[in-house]
């Protein structure tokens, strides 16, 4: 089955498209559809919550190709950060402006500097639509990262684009940068076991 994944994220693609493979899925993400020639429309990410995030986009992809298309929101929060300066969905966004991947770097390396390293963990939603009648969404335990450590101190190694803050992300567990964890784990850790449970259950238990 061919599955649109509603993200222009290549690092995101390919750590699900990875994670995923156990199910046989064809996940192709919206740079295949432009390489297509197809245009994709521009979805303003201004829902006040993950799940609306994440639904605002799969709708609107599924609108504009007429195929089933799943589409996911992330929110990033910290331990030890008053909760006015939590990430949260504006993981990218601060303050009105949308940073690049230097700057994410330099945010919040920052706020690494002045509360120290950082306990965090990601928060995920998703949506996935079959078809208009077919629309199943997620936002589980489950789906949550692992915490782990955001430090100020960024890995040498050459930036992966997309996922800037994995330059500055330690695994709890092994205490290794997740620059440096072996591939079985860092699948693990890009993309968690929730969203395996909830393609198996949806794509399968429901015959879909």
């Amino acid at each position: 089955m061919r599955l649109l994944y509603g993200t222009g994220n290549t690092a995101k693609l390919d750590a699900m498209q990875s994670r995923l493979q156990c199910l046989n899925i064809d996940i192709i993400g919206l740079n295949t559809l432009k390489a297509e020639g197809k245009v994709v429309p521009e979805v303003p990410e201004d829902g006040h919550t993950l799940p609306e995030n994440a639904r605002k986009k799969a709708l609107a992809y599924y609108e504009a190709f007429r195929m089933p298309v799943f589409s996911c929101d992330c929110g990033l929060y910290f331990d030890e950060v008053p909760d006015e300066l939590q990430p949260g969905i504006h993981v990218r966004n601060v303050h009105g402006k949308c940073l690049t991947d230097e700057e994410m770097i330099q945010y919040y390396g920052g706020m690494a500097r002045q509360y120290g390293t950082l306990t965090a963990r990601y928060r995920n939603a998703i949506c996935l639509v079959m078809d208009e009648e077919h629309i199943y969404e997620a936002m589980d335990p489950a789906m949550e990262s692992e915490p782990f450590l955001l430090t100020n101190q960024s890995h040498s190694r050459v930036r992966k684009p997309g996922f800037p803050l994995d330059s500055m992300s330690i695994d709890i567990r092994t205490g290794q940068y997740y620059y440096d964890l072996p591939e079985d784990r860092l699948k693990q850790v890009a993309v968690e076991d929730g969203f395996v449970s909830f393609f198996r259950k949806v794509l399968f238990s429901t015959g879909k």
